[in-house]
């Protein structure tokens, strides 16, 4: 039997240009928020930016906030890889390096502490922002977690559970509270802190 993905229909126009829409949409905001800031962000720019018509914007997002978590949500998923590199010390340093490296883009920086903010204000918001953002990071930390745990060398103590409250926490705390840097040197000591066994 021949399977529809042994020979693969051709892409529609009409999707691949509401792909190319939607994807230079969601640059023009992270581009406008660290040009312009937050509050300086709003839909009219984003459309002016990207060449996208408002209505466009709304019908695919229901506000500003939500344009940019898409847009950091993918960024994150596309520069933040799950590695498998045969043990969980070596697995979670790439994950941490890579996430670490992201941190460190200051477009990115301002993009979460704005939907942070947002999130403390708007409610059906911030239901979005922990299931389309930051359970998803959770959840691509889970994998390497699961990996070591079958493998054998995933530590009893922390639980996975606490491993990523500890990653996502120091993370967010250095982003949110003290701007110190996300660095090689708190990637070390989070790999020790992690995976020797207790």
């Amino acid at each position: 039997m021949v399977s529809v993905t042994d020979h693969p229909m051709p892409a529609r126009p009409g999707r691949r240009r509401s792909e190319e829409s939607r994807l230079a949409i969601l640059a023009a905001a992270i581009e406008l928020t660290g040009e312009v800031g937050y509050a300086g962000l709003t839909i009219e720019g984003i459309a002016a930016r990207s060449g996208a018509g408002k209505q466009t914007i709304y019908r695919w997002w229901p506000s500003k906030a939500d344009v940019l978590l898409d847009a950091l949500a993918i960024k994150a998923d596309l520069h933040v890889p799950i590695p498998d590199e045969g043990s969980y010390t070596a697995d979670l340093r790439a994950f941490l390096t890579a996430s670490f490296r992201l941190g460190r883009d200051q477009r990115v920086v301002d993009t979460l502490r704005a939907l942070m903010a947002h999130a403390q204000i708007d409610e059906e918001f911030q239901q979005r922002f922990r299931s389309a953002f930051l359970q998803r990071r959770r959840d691509a930390l889970g994998i390497i977690l699961d990996r070591a745990r079958t493998r054998g060398d995933l530590p009893q103590i922390p639980s996975p559970g606490t491993v990523a409250d500890i990653v996502f926490g120091v993370i967010w705390y250095r982003i949110l509270a003290t701007s110190q840097p996300v660095d090689e040197n708190l990637i070390g000591e989070l790999v020790a802190t992690l995976t020797e066994p207790r």
